[in-house]
Formats: structure tokens, C-alpha cells, sequence
């Protein structure tokens, strides 16, 4: 058995992220796996749909291998580069496959987990679902998408989620328009089941109404808060918001990297104003070459995974030190190499 485990069931594609042990953390053989009989299935008229769940009991996927992401930033190498060029691409092609594309979201749904779930036509969650986009906690942005889903989220949610790395239950990933639908984890093994059979009928059977969304009830003060242009003003409305989770929320923030902080809130802003994902993923990539080259980026991976000190040292470490033209580089024109994605 593989990394990312290919079948074919009843008519049914399944693709399995297949390692438990990293919490089915995505590497660049899985994405080019997945990538590749994505675009055999399309045109295999013995393949009426897909379906793509996560081995274990702890989650679909955790993310990219950031491990490896690491070794090659501290060496100087693009490696990572590619890596996201591929994963991109991979995000790119659910989004526009052309049959149904099942996404069981239940457990751990982190970052790369996002990219190969959030953009299928099909998504599903369930009472033991946590789907966030932690990046800005290791020196990134939200990237696979992410920037395309949360500038689109209602109000100033999907800026809250992205730069405090908010945890979201599967209610509010549905409220958020990350998933669709709400299942409980004791039925998916049937619905799993049932789906190769036929697809909307089987998602209405197992399907049922879920809770409410803490953070639709908390719009009233995310949306003034988070509605601010700058990181600072921001973060001075959630600590003087008088709500005790505004200032939470602040204590969050000002602990993540102040360039990625920067760089993400732009980044929404910038987001929301593009025709498509193929446009957000474009402008992803571009960033994220950038952020490759700053000292963020391998700091923060070092302090969450490789020392596990939770004490990373940020360069600047401060929002008032990190001037706007380093924020406007990020977003420059790399040329060629791009993923060209967009209808320019």
C-alpha cells in the first residue's frame, strides 16, 4: 500500500490518503499521483464520480509535508516551488473536474487538507471535523485556495479564520462555504457505501441539518473588527472590542508573523476581487515564492514541528516594522514560471 491509495469500486473512483502515522500530510509523489488518474478518470466512462477520505481515525490530511518544505528552504533550494506549483495545479483540476468529486472532511482538515477537499463539488463534514488555515502561524499565507474560499466567506469571517489560524467546526466550515453537508462520523462508512450507488441520493439519506455556527453568532463583533485596511487597526478593534473572545482573537493574531499577517490580509483583499480560483492561485503562487525567501517561513516550521519550542522568533517581530513596500514586493511579477492559471 502506497502513500495515496487509487481505485476503482462499483463505478466508483477512490482515491485514500494513505499516511496515518503524519496525518495523511500530502508529498509532492501523492499530489502528482492524485493529479494524474484525476485526469484518466475524467475520461473513463467507467468512473462516474470520486470519492477521497483519509486513512485512520484522526483526520483527512493535515496538510503539506512541511518537513520537507523546510529542509529545502534552509538549504536554499526551490523545491518548494515546484511542490506548490504541482499542488496548485492538483487544487485547479478538482475544481473543474467534470463528474462529482466527494470530499469526506471528518477529523483534521488543515491547509493542503483544504486544497484537495475544499474545491470538490461534493463536501462533507461531520461533528468531528477541524478545518483551518493555520498559515500565517509558520510564516505563510493561506495558499491552496485558501485566499479564493475565505475572501468569499460571509462578512469578515474568512479574515478572522486566516489571521488568527482559527479552528473551525464542520458547522461553521458549512456556515463558511468550506463544506456542504453535515454527517455523522458512525454513518459515513454507509454513506461511503451508498455513494458509489448514486451520489445525491446518498448524500440525502445520510445527510441532516447541523448545529449552529458559533462564529455566525460571533459576526457581530468579528465583522466591525475585521473590516479595518491595516493589521494594526485591526488588532487595536478586537482588543477594545470589550468582548472577551475579540480579545482573544487579538492575543492570537499578535502572536502569528507580522509579515505573514501583512501579506495574508492583503491577500484576502486582493482575492476577493478576482474573477476565480485560477486567478487566487496564481497570486498564491506568486506570493508564496516570495515568502520562500524570507526568514518567517523556515522559523516558523522550526518552532511548530522540528523543536516544537512554540516560541518562534519573527524577523521583523513587530506589525509596526514591517514597512508596506516589503508587503508590496511579495505581490511583484515573477514572469515566467508562473502557473498561468488566469485569463490575463
Amino acid at each position: 500500500m502506497g502513500d495515496v491509495v487509487l481505485r476503482v469500486e462499483r463505478g466508483l473512483g477512490r482515491i485514500t490518503l494513505n499516511r496515518p502515522r503524519t496525518l495523511n500530510a500530502l508529498t509532492p509523489e501523492m499530489v502528482r499521483e492524485i493529479y494524474a488518474v484525476l485526469g484518466e478518470w475524467a475520461s473513463d466512462s467507467g468512473v462516474r464520480g470520486v470519492l477521497i477520505d483519509g486513512a485512520g481515525e484522526r483526520g483527512l490530511c493535515a496538510g503539506g509535508d512541511i518537513r520537507g518544505i523546510y529542509e529545502h528552504a534552509r538549504a536554499g533550494q526551490d523545491g518548494p516551488k515546484t511542490f506548490w506549483r504541482e499542488e496548485y495545479l492538483l487544487n485547479h483540476r478538482i475544481s473543474e473536474f467534470p463528474k462529482p468529486y466527494v470530499a469526506v472532511m471528518d477529523g483534521i482538515v488543515m491547509g493542503g487538507g483544504v486544497g484537495v477537499s475544499g474545491h470538490g463539488s461534493v463536501r462533507i463534514v461531520t461533528e468531528r471535523s477541524i478545518v483551518g488555515m493555520p498559515e500565517v502561524g509558520i510564516g505563510f499565507l493561506p495558499d491552496v485556495g485558501g485566499t479564493y474560499l475565505l475572501s468569499r466567506a460571509p462578512g469578515e469571517l474568512g479574515t478572522h479564520a486566516a489571521l488568527t489560524a482559527a479552528r473551525l467546526t464542520g458547522a461553521d466550515a458549512i456556515h463558511m462555504g468550506l463544506a456542504d453537508h453535515y454527517v455523522r462520523s458512525e454513518r459515513l462508512p454507509k454513506l461511503v457505501e451508498a455513494v458509489a450507488d448514486g451520489f445525491e441520493d446518498a448524500v440525502r439519506e445520510y445527510a441532516e441539518e447541523p448545529p449552529a455556527s458559533q462564529l455566525a453568532e460571533e459576526r457581530r463583533w468579528i465583522d466591525p473588527c475585521y473590516s479595518a485596511d491595516s493589521v494594526e487597526e485591526i488588532a487595536h478593534r478586537l482588543r477594545t472590542s470589550g468582548e472577551a473572545a475579540g480579545e482573544a482573537a487579538a492575543k492570537e493574531l499578535l502572536a502569528k508573523s507580522p509579515l505573514s499577517l501583512k501579506v495574508t490580509l492583503k491577500a484576502l483583499r486582493v482575492a476577493k476581487v478576482l474573477d476565480g480560483l485560477g486567478e487566487c492561485l496564481d497570486l498564491e503562487y506568486r506570493v508564496a515564492c516570495a515568502l520562500l525567501a524570507k526568514p518567517d517561513l523556515v522559523e516558523g516550521i522550526r518552532a511548530a514541528i522540528i523543536d516544537k519550542d512554540r516560541n518562534p522568533r519573527w524577523s521583523p517581530d513587530r506589525l509596526e516594522e514591517v514597512d508596506r513596500s516589503s508587503v508590496d514586493r511579495c505581490f511583484a511579477w515573477l514572469g515566467e514560471g508562473e502557473l498561468g492559471l488566469a485569463v490575463r
